[in-house]
């Protein structure tokens, strides 16, 4: 490998981010060269993809889906299995892209952030669960965390024109913008119709199935609160959610001078991912390049919050704090998969999130186990809630 070209571990690469973090390293290679890869169930897609960019390593999440795969890869390829496999891969590489669906993306978080590593973050779940482990870690020299959510590689940039201040005195506050999601103007008696075929037709972006069901409740936009705070050193209470249905602005910035900074490009997951992998240059190739010369709506409203109580949901357990977000996230796992397996209604979601956070106990989070007991006892509760 040349000297100036990065390695790449991308992990969660046959979902939604994956994909398009490929689409970014094919136009790259010169940059950039993929080393590790890793992927659940589509092993013919992996075997694929490590033939095609010739990687060294491919994670798998069991001993069957190795065996499965042995035969698909060149016999120079190396397997590793389950999470401590992915803690291999994670410090494999300059640059670590953390694309694994929901709270099994962990490893990757605290393994690339603890071997000093560039990680590019698009597992929301991880870092909310895990806000006070994360922050232990993200001090170990040469570890970098830059989001891939376009929500807050948009404030990422924003923030940039300031002085790198603990807890950004100059802000006054982060204004995280939503689509609005499928259901955007829906009563709340309207949602009770609401079906999965509904929830799963998001207007603007292209996602897989869990964020984007988490759009049609607006928990994706509550964790992203969470994130942003987590991420940023910002106290929650100076985050924001403002509905933007085009989706072109991608989150602001408001200075404590009045002044607004703001993101804007088409929706292209494929522009936050080229930022992460090429900063501190940005890569030529354009991605959501907006044109000008032709008329532009941009509209703003608040969230509905009596029809999205997520929401509000959301700002409890970042108030609350400890463990608290960890079970947010769990329970919201739990509901999402009922849901997505035809078992409850779509209002049932945030209800049994709701209830199952009736149930926590206040946990510093202190600890790694104390992080998985928290975890299992939230999915416990939410499953419970499944069954009344």
């Amino acid at each position: 490998m040349s000297p100036s070209r990065r390695s790449v571990a991308l992990l969660g690469a046959t979902g939604s981010i994956g994909v398009q973090t490929l689409d970014v390293l094919r136009q790259e290679r010169e940059r950039f060269e993929l080393v590790a890869i890793a992927g659940g169930e589509q092993l013919s897609e992996l075997a694929a993809i490590a033939a095609e960019f010739n990687v060294k390593y491919v994670g798998v999440k069991s001993e069957h889906h190795r065996s499965v795969l042995a035969d698909l890869l060149s016999p120079d390829v190396a397997i590793v299995v389950g999470d401590e496999g992915l803690m291999s891969l994670a410090q494999s590489a300059d640059v670590v892209v953390n694309a694994v669906m929901g709270f099994a993306g962990l490893p990757v978080t605290l393994g690339a952030l603890a071997a000093g590593k560039r990680l590019a973050l698009a597992n929301k779940e991880s870092l909310i669960a895990a806000a006070p482990l994360v922050a232990m870690v993200r001090n170990t020299p040469g570890a970098e965390l830059l989001p891939i959510d376009s929500e807050h590689c948009a404030i990422h940039q924003c923030l940039a024109s300031s002085p790198d201040l603990a807890g950004h005195p100059d802000v006054k506050r982060i204004l995280l913008t939503a689509s609005g999601g499928p259901f955007r103007g829906w009563s709340a008696d309207q949602l009770k119709g609401a079906t999965k075929e509904d929830a799963l037709r998001h207007p603007t972006w292209s996602m897989g199935p869990k964020i984007t069901i988490d759009s049609s409740t607006l928990m994706n936009k509550g964790l992203e609160v969470l994130e942003a705070s987590a991420l940023f050193g910002i106290d929650v209470e100076r985050v924001e959610v403002v509905v933007h249905p085009q989706s072109i602005v991608h989150s602001m910035v408001e200075y404590v001078d009045g002044s607004v900074l703001a993101q804007l490009s088409r929706p292209d997951m494929r522009l936050p991912i080229a930022y992460c992998l090429g900063l501190p240059e940005r890569l030529t190739h354009p991605y959501g390049q907006l044109d000008f010369s032709t008329a532009l709506d941009l509209t703003f409203e608040p969230p509905d919050d009596a029809a999205f109580p997520a929401l509000a949901l959301a700002y409890e357990a970042a108030r609350v704090a400890g463990a608290a977000p960890a079970w947010l996230s769990a329970a919201n796992e739990v509901a999402v998969a009922a849901f997505l397996a035809d078992e409850i209604q779509w209002c049932d979601i945030v209800a049994i999130v709701a209830s199952t956070m009736d149930h926590y106990v206040a946990d510093p989070l202190n600890s790694l186990a104390s992080l998985y007991e928290n975890d299992d006892a939230a999915r416990r509760w939410a499953r419970a809630s499944l069954k009344k």
